[in-house]
Formats: C-alpha cells, sequence, structure tokens
C-alpha cells in the first residue's frame, strides 16, 4: 500500500491540470489511495495547496438517498444533514471553512476564495427540469457556476458514473428539448417525466460510456494519486461535449421509451 502526504495530493493535481485560483470539483475515495497521512483532511489541503494563491476546492455533498419517505425534503438542514457520499465529501462539509449550497438533493460544499460565491443562491433564477426539483440544476446553482468558471472537475478512484454534473447535463438537454415546443405544449411535455422525487422516467446517460466518448475527444487527462487514478476533465467541455453527443443521437444514451418521448417533442415542435 502506498503512502500519500499532502504534497503528493498537491503535486498530483497540478499534474491534473490545476493552476493558482482555480476552482476543483472533485468526487473520490479516501481508500483508493493507499494510506494517506493525516487522512481526508490531508486531501483537501493538498488540492488547496494545488489551487493557491486563491483555489477554492468543492465537492457533492447529497443528503437525499433516493426515498423521499425517507428523507424527505422538508428535514434536510443544510448545517448538520450528513451526506452519503463518502468521507472526503463528509470531511469537507464537516470542516469550520466549509460552506454548503441549499439544495435537499444536490447541495455543494466548498473550501476557499470564492466559496461563499459558488455556493449561494442555490435554485435560483429560472428553474430547470430534474428528477428531484426544478430547483436541483436551475439558472443560479454551484453546477452552472462550474460550468461557468470553467471548473477543473477530478475523480480520485472513481469512474465517471459518480459523476454529479451528468444530472446539470441531462437538464439542460431536457430544457433544451422542450424550449422548442410552442409554449402551451412546455408543460404537457413536461409533466411526463419524473419530478419532485415521484418517478425515475428521466434520460440518465450512462456515465462510464460516456467518458469513454470524452476519452476518444482527446479531453480526458489521467495521472497518479498514490495506488489511484486521478482523472481530470475542464468543466466547459465536459458539459459542451456531452451535450453535442446525446443531442447528435440520443436513442445511443437513453431506453427506447425515453428516446420516443425525444421523438414525440421533437415532431410537436415542428408542427
Amino acid at each position: 500500500m502506498t503512502t500519500v502526504t499532502q504534497k503528493d495530493i498537491a503535486t498530483a493535481f497540478k499534474q491534473a491540470g490545476t493552476v493558482p485560483g482555480d476552482t476543483v470539483m472533485f468526487h473520490g475515495s479516501l481508500k483508493s489511495m493507499g494510506h494517506v497521512e493525516g487522512g481526508a483532511l490531508s486531501v483537501i489541503d493538498g488540492i488547496l495547496d494545488a489551487a493557491s494563491p486563491g483555489g477554492t476546492v468543492g465537492a457533492a455533498s447529497l443528503w437525499y438517498n433516493g426515498n423521499p419517505e425517507e428523507c424527505p425534503k422538508e428535514k434536510f438542514d443544510i448545517n448538520t444533514s450528513p451526506t452519503w457520499v463518502g468521507a472526503l465529501a463528509e470531511t469537507l462539509r464537516r470542516d469550520p471553512r466549509s460552506v454548503r449550497s441549499n439544495s435537499f438533493s444536490h447541495s455543494v460544499s466548498a473550501i476557499g476564495s470564492r466559496a461563499v460565491e459558488l455556493t449561494e443562491n442555490h435554485g435560483g433564477g429560472r428553474p430547470y427540469p430534474s428528477p428531484w426539483s426544478e430547483q436541483s440544476f436551475a439558472e443560479i446553482t454551484p453546477w452552472s457556476k462550474f460550468y461557468q468558471w470553467n471548473a477543473l472537475y477530478c475523480f480520485i478512484g472513481v469512474d465517471m458514473n459518480s459523476c454529479t454534473m451528468k444530472h446539470h447535463i441531462e437538464s439542460r438537454f431536457v430544457e433544451g428539448l422542450l424550449s422548442q415546443l410552442p409554449p402551451e405544449r412546455y408543460m404537457e411535455f413536461r409533466s411526463q417525466l419524473a419530478m419532485d422525487c415521484k418517478s425515475i422516467f428521466w434520460i440518465f446517460y450512462p456515465g462510464v460510456k460516456m467518458r469513454e466518448k470524452l476519452e476518444e475527444r482527446g479531453l480526458v487527462a489521467h495521472t497518479r494519486l498514490g495506488d489511484a487514478d486521478l482523472m481530470s476533465i475542464r468543466t466547459r467541455p465536459l458539459v459542451e461535449n456531452v451535450l453535442d453527443i446525446l443531442n447528435a443521437a440520443p436513442e445511443n444514451w437513453c431506453t427506447p421509451e425515453f428516446y420516443q418521448w425525444i421523438c414525440a417533442v421533437r415532431k410537436a415542435a415542428r408542427q
């Protein structure tokens, strides 16, 4: 088992593309790296070192577990509700330097110079469709800011099936289809999709399969971090290329039933 220090983490993240002042979003497995001196906190501080001066590090701090009876959104507490996505994310959430966005389903916790700016007003602006709520991936969210700021999106020992940003992309894809409709038909088709945690009819494209396509386009970088693969991609090309791939051949990325819905929307938009 490899021993990993905070300095090793900073070096690896610099090799992955982190620059001073960067915003770095990560998903990760602590144990995938080997023995990390100082534990999860060393990982967070190592990423901050790589992005210093002026950097910000963020992670998804997801509380909702997919069961609305166990996790009704009314019980979400921005300060105390734990995340289920692992020790790294939970350590970041609990850090006294950390701030968290206010979303029961897709909150982000962050530390650094732009942490408040990143996490404030989650769900503001124009609502956008998602299976959880119209605010989870609305016009103003940390997810939209990751795209706007072209954050470095990293995966420590995990693959893109752990990519929460994919739901932001799915939301934009679905909204792009719905926006082509006459206004009077928007809700007709929107109401057929998952909404408010009440169904699962949604595109839900496969993350690992999409990662292979992004690698073919030369957009994904790999470096070593102890025993783990550290994978990285800039968020703007991630979003724009995935939308391009989905729009070009949606039938390759969804169930036949969902593709029928896409075809029906496109037909209605032409009428």
